[in-house]
């Protein structure tokens, strides 16, 4: 078993210095994903592009449904409209409910 250590990475797209945390080093290999070359906030910034249709690879003019994550409280988009009766995630919550659950 590899033993993983916290890394410090810089963002190629606005130059700050982020985390790259032990578990998500691990969720990475597992997925076979190489490290990220983006900080989470242009990740985001950059999935948020492509839902709203800004990306290179976008589907242009999607329709986008703001909401509430209701385990952190960030603000999220959704190519969905929400159910009132279902509690919506943000991707990383999402990711990791779907991690402790399986």
């Amino acid at each position: 078993m590899m033993s993983y250590q916290d890394r410090v990475l810089t963002c190629r797209d606005c130059g700050r210095s982020f985390i790259f945390s032990r578990e998500d080093q691990r969720r990475y290999i597992q997925k076979g994903y190489l490290e990220p070359k983006r900080c989470p906030a242009c990740r985001q910034a950059r999935r948020t592009d492509w839902v709203l249709g800004r990306g290179s690879y976008s589907p242009r003019g999607r329709q986008v449904f703001p909401a509430i994550c209701a385990q952190c409280g960030k603000d999220t988009l959704l190519p969905f409209e929400p159910h009132r009766d279902q509690p919506i995630y943000c991707s990383e919550c999402y990711r990791r409910r779907r991690a402790t659950s399986g």
